[in-house]
């Protein structure tokens, strides 16, 4: 009887709360090792798993990093757009103000006029 109750509890010691989580510890060792067999194919599995989305997450990390540096010469792009066009609007608004509206009216022609030669020739 005491050989029993030290089966017991070196069986306590070894699978303390495994049965808990729901791993059934069995008696007999070709089912333990069966079990341990079915454990390392089930730790390969979850690492391969896990090499699979690490590689993932570096692809998108790459991936964000090229878009973020396509936006930042994008904004750049815009900002050095944005500093030519005002520069010519206030061209335009010294043109507008100083001319006679004979002359501003000839100058705006003049632009639609090239402005729908380059759009029809371009298409």
């Amino acid at each position: 009887m005491n050989s029993r109750r030290d089966y017991r509890g070196n069986r306590a010691a070894l699978f303390d709360g495994i049965e808990e989580g729901g791993i059934r510890a069995s008696s007999s060792f070709s089912s333990h090792e069966i079990d341990e067999h079915e454990n390392e194919r089930a730790i390969d599995g979850l690492q391969d798993r896990v090499n699979v989305l690490k590689r993932l997450t570096g692809d998108i990390h790459e991936e964000v990093e090229s878009h973020n540096h396509m936006l930042d010469r994008m904004g750049n792009d815009m900002d050095s757009s944005r500093g030519i066009l005002s520069g010519t609007m206030d061209k335009f608004k010294m043109v507008f103000e100083t001319k006679s509206s004979r002359r501003t009216f000839t100058l705006v022609a003049a632009f639609v006029v090239l402005f729908l030669a380059i759009y029809y020739l371009t298409r």
